[in-house]
């Protein structure tokens, strides 16, 4: 059994074929899909996809790339939103310095105001963070970030910046990047970190994992990002998966069995 931590299925490149992508994951063995919210109306749709879709759980919130959207009204929707059982997360938020997309300025105060926003709610975070680790910790520290954890989503970072994040009680998202030929250096990383703290995601349609890179992503593909961490730690599919699913269920509060 595996869980996609991070997959947008919301997005239009899966306008077509959405309900067989579902299917596939659940035939490859992904039984659980959490789709990530990016800005309003992603969050909206992933929040119905999940209602309609039992083995699909949502997040809600706005993407540092969208941060000039987040406002007075904007954090009451996300409120609203984040009401429904089946959200378990706000995200995805964080800073993006690589393509900086809002500036830096309304980024950092588009974060502050999610994060906390997940503390009165109560919920986890999925933290994006792009050539911004300085400025990611530092405000997660000044938010006592800690008190609700979550997950460093998409994590391409160094090995400081993944263990300051599990000092915080904070999990890290490994995804089709673990099998890029030019990853060594991640690799690296990922074999000095405790399983306890890793989950698995896709990020579909985005990050597509080797054999598959260059074709749109999806859950199903999981597999191959299982199997590689799975022979950097030198480890059985079968224990990866197991512990992965785990702590997937662990962070996200999920209301499922194992």
């Amino acid at each position: 059994m595996l869980i996609d931590s991070h997959a947008h299925l919301d997005f239009p490149r899966f306008n077509e074929d959405r309900e067989e992508v579902i299917k596939r994951a659940k035939k490859e063995g992904v039984e659980y899909i959490v789709n990530v919210g990016a800005d309003i109306k992603s969050s909206r749709r992933g929040l119905e996809l999940s209602l309609y879709n039992e083995n699909i759980f949502s997040t809600v919130g706005i993407h540092p790339h969208e941060a000039d959207t987040v406002d007075e009204k904007a954090i009451k929707i996300l409120t609203d939103l984040a009401k429904a059982d089946k959200v378990v997360a706000i995200g995805e938020i964080g800073l993006d310095y690589y393509y900086d997309n809002s500036p830096r300025e309304l980024q950092k105060r588009a974060f502050r105001l999610q994060m906390r926003l997940a503390q009165k709610l109560s919920l986890p975070i999925v933290i994006h963070t792009r050539e911004a680790d300085d400025d990611t910790l530092k405000l997660m520290k000044e938010e006592n970030a800690e008190k609700i954890g979550g997950i460093v989503h998409c994590f391409a970072s160094n090995l400081d910046m993944a263990r300051a994040s599990i000092d915080m009680g904070f999990y890290l998202g490994f995804g089709g990047l673990i099998t890029f030929n030019n990853a060594s250096k991640l690799r690296k990383v990922l074999k000095e970190l405790p399983l306890e703290r890793i989950v698995l995601e896709t990020d579909a349609p985005y990050l597509t994992p080797v054999p598959y890179r260059g074709k749109r992503n999806e859950p199903a593909y999981i597999k191959y990002v299982a199997k590689k961490i799975a022979e950097i730690k030198n480890i059985s599919l079968e224990e990866l998966a197991k512990i992965s699913t785990k702590n997937t269920i662990d962070v996200y509060n999920l209301d499922i069995n194992i």
